[in-house]
Formats: structure tokens, C-alpha cells, sequence
């Protein structure tokens, strides 16, 4: 393998020469740029990344800890977040918390030592002093989907308040009344949002979410399946279930078939973040379907202006309901999107 003395040597300069080159230094003339580039293709050189990021203090690696890898949700979060970050001239290094704050911290913790350039975080919790440590020492990061109030960090996010705000006028156009929710873990400021906007806009139209309507998931599928048992052994039922992610959707969707009940004859079922086996269930389920690629792309491009010393704002996409037949509609003649 070349080295860059073998470079120097093919294009007549220093090994300074060629390291400016490189590093893209002006005071190289054209025609000594020219022949270092030259050389570079003819011995096809590749330069050392850990030693450049030595001499100019960057990796070009981003860090990208999502919630659960499992997720399908976050599997492609974290795909556009990779294409978007090769696109600028970065690589990624992910971290899965599992939809642990002790994982998430030990996987900031290594990417931190890795000297990464930038972090993209989706919090497991609102409670981590690590991340606190790494805002106040100038860590340029953004957090995605999720968030920790009171930091100032750019979020990147799907607007979720208004898509449960026209699901439940959707389900309340339908006929239902009696609505309940499998809650994501109160300790997310997804989990709170949901479960806030669902209690009240259920309030808009008159109507109570009781304590025994909101059973309390963790964003996995068997507290899904768990909380519907509880609900379908309530004295009234609730006529439809809204499961806040779509993990726990397939866990009630389990529960629900295991009594021998139908969707949506029996009861109905519907979920935030939409995925694509959703539209192969019988029947296929009504969904919030977050801009997911978007927000991965925008959520690197944050962040990449915030390591080059710009601004880095905060976004905040639509997000869309998708009418299926889970709940009892014909999804030819109703189809709602946010704004």
C-alpha cells in the first residue's frame, strides 16, 4: 500500500506539500495540487482517517443512538440518516438503547471517546446527565423524534399532536365513543404528547378517557398484547384500542385475535407510526405515518450546520393519517392529512 512519502516522491514535493494538498490548503500552488492529485490516482493512495482527524480536529463521523433497533420505525430513521450523512461527506457509527437509558448512556459515552464530530440522539428518558455534560461541553448535537426539554438542542420531529388530534375526529366520525390508548413510557416526551393530545381532543367532543382506558406500554410489542388483554377483560370494553406505537399495535393486534375477536367487527385498532407490514394485516390498520426520511435527512443536515458553526434549527414536519379498514371506514372515501 502507498504511503504518503511514496506520493511525495512520485510528484516531487514535501510530504508537507502533499499533506496541505490533502487538507485542502490554500497556499498550494495549481500545478503542485495538480501533480499530488495525480499521484494520489496513480498509486492509489487513500489517506489515513485517524491520522487527518488528528491534524485537523474532525472524524467526519456522526453518532446516531436510536430507541430500539427492532423498531421499524427507527430502522429507517436510521437508513436516511445514513445516506443523508455519506451524502455530506460523513460516516455514522449507531448506537441501539433498547429502550434503555443506562444503554443509551453507555452508547454516548463510547461515541464521545470515539471523538465523533456530531451526535443525533432519540431519548430513551428526559433524565440524563451525560447528555447534559456533553451540551454544556459544546457537543454539537440534535435530537430526533424525541427530546429533552429544557436543553437547547435543535429537534427534529413529526408533528404528532395534530395527527392524534384528526385520528380521534376521525374515529369520532366513525361512531366510536368509548376510545382507549396503550400509552409509549411517560418518561418520553412521545409517550406524554400522545397520550395528552389524545385526552384532549377525546374533551373536544365531550367525551372522558377514564384511567382504565390508558394502560401504560413501553413502545415493545407484549406490553401491547398485555394492556389489550386488560382492556378486552374490562366490564365495557373499549371499542377501539389506539396503540402508540406501532410495536405495541402488533402486540394488541395479537391480543385481540388470540380471544377469537375481530377487527373491527368486535373492536377496533389503530396506531401511531405507520409501517409497512400494516397494509398486509386483515384487516389492514389505521396509522400515523410519520415523514420518516425526511426527518432523518433533516436531522443530519441540522447537524452538520451546527458542526460548521451554523445556527442548526429546529424542525418540525407534518405527519399524515392513513385511513384503512381497521377501524371501520371505507379508506377509498376518507383520507385526512395534517398540515
Amino acid at each position: 500500500m502507498a504511503s504518503i512519502k511514496d506520493v511525495a516522491a512520485e510528484a516531487g514535493v514535501s510530504v508537507a506539500t502533499v499533506s496541505r494538498v490533502l487538507n485542502d490548503h490554500p497556499s498550494v500552488s495549481a500545478e503542485a495540487r495538480a501533480r499530488v492529485l495525480a499521484a494520489v490516482k496513480s498509486l492509489g493512495y487513500r489517506p489515513n482517517a485517524v491520522a487527518r482527524s488528528l491534524r485537523t480536529d474532525q472524524t467526519h463521523t456522526l453518532g446516531l443512538v436510536i430507541s430500539d433497533v427492532m423498531n421499524p420505525y427507527f430502522t429507517e430513521l436510521a437508513r436516511s440518516v445514513e445516506e443523508e450523512a455519506r451524502a455530506l461527506g460523513y460516516s455514522v457509527i449507531i448506537g441501539n438503547a433498547d429502550e434503555r437509558p443506562d444503554l443509551q448512556d453507555h452508547h454516548v459515552r463510547n461515541l464521545l471517546d470515539r471523538r465523533i464530530d456530531g451526535l443525533l440522539v432519540s431519548p430513551t428518558d428526559g433524565g440524563s446527565p451525560l447528555m447534559l455534560d456533553a451540551v454544556r461541553a459544546g457537543t454539537p448535537m440534535v435530537f430526533v423524534d424525541r427530546w429533552i426539554p429544557g436543553l437547547d438542542v435543535p429537534v427534529v420531529r413529526a408533528d404528532g399532536r395534530t395527527a392524534v388530534q384528526d385520528l380521534v375526529a376521525h374515529l369520532h366520525g366513525l361512531g366510536h365513543r368509548r376510545l382507549a390508548i396503550i400509552a409509549g413510557p411517560a418518561a418520553t416526551t412521545t409517550g406524554r404528547e400522545r397520550v395528552e393530545a389524545f385526552r384532549e381532543t377525546l374533551a373536544a367532543y365531550g367525551l372522558e378517557l377514564p384511567d382504565v382506558y390508558i394502560g401504560q406500554g413501553d413502545f415493545q410489542a407484549e406490553s401491547g398484547r398485555r394492556v389489550t388483554e386488560g382492556f378486552l377483560d374490562l366490564p365495557e370494553p373499549p371499542e377501539v384500542v389506539f396503540a402508540a406505537d406501532n410495536l405495541m399495535a402488533l402486540g394488541a393486534l395479537d391480543a385481540v385475535r388470540a380471544r377469537g375477536l375481530r377487527i373491527p367487527d368486535d373492536i377496533a385498532l389503530a396506531a401511531f407510526d405507520d409501517i409497512r407490514w400494516f397494509v398486509h394485516t386483515d384487516p389492514p390498520i389505521t396509522a400515523v405515518a410519520q415523514p420518516t426520511g425526511e426527518l432523518g435527512r433533516a436531522a443530519v443536515r441540522a447537524l452538520v450546520d451546527r458542526i460548521e458553526g451554523r445556527p442548526g434549527e429546529s424542525v418540525t414536519l407534518p405527519a399524515r393519517l392513513v385511513v384503512r379498514r381497521s377501524c371501520g371506514a371505507n379508506p377509498t372515501s376518507v383520507q385526512r392529512s395534517t398540515s
